[in-house]
């Protein structure tokens, strides 16, 4: 996956006829102090007014840097991290599926450093207040924004 290209079908919700696949992440050079990580995937441009979640892994040992593809569809990822309800009502990773027809949607994926080893919230805690959580405890971010269209 490459900033500003187009998303490839492993990364597309498989209802769209992708297959549904979390892209691998791998990230260096946390600031000092990084005490965790939390991977978060945000369609700005869906049609919600506010965007849509695609994925929050949250709680992430501050010794992961690494994802392996599919990550977002394992019940058990690395490293004290756990999946929040997204914005599909499904625990871990939906790939792009805007509708067909729409303009190009932009994939924010995120690795946001943490200020915290663990985010006060549950698998059940709104996308949106997990969302507003990790950018107070945001020490610094690496984000790649990908495309597609339907």
């Amino acid at each position: 996956m490459r900033d500003g290209a187009l998303l490839t079908i492993e990364h597309v919700y498989a209802g769209a006829g992708g297959k549904n696949e979390s892209p691998q992440l791998s990230w260096s050079g946390a600031p000092e102090g990084t005490r965790g990580y939390a991977v978060t995937c945000l369609d700005p441009d869906a049609p919600t007014g506010t965007g849509a979640w695609h994925w929050l892994l949250v709680n992430l040992s501050a010794s992961v840097t690494e994802l392996p593809r599919g990550t977002g569809s394992r019940a058990e990822p690395p490293v004290g991290g756990f999946h929040v309800r997204n914005d599909l009502g499904k625990f871990g990773y939906d790939g792009a599926a805007p509708p067909p027809g729409d303009k190009s949607h932009r994939y924010l994926f995120v690795v946001h450093a943490l200020d915290t080893a663990v985010l006060e919230v549950t698998q059940e805690t709104s996308a949106a207040f997990v969302g507003f959580h990790i950018t107070g405890h945001t020490m610094a971010r690496a984000i790649l924004t990908p495309t597609y269209q339907h």
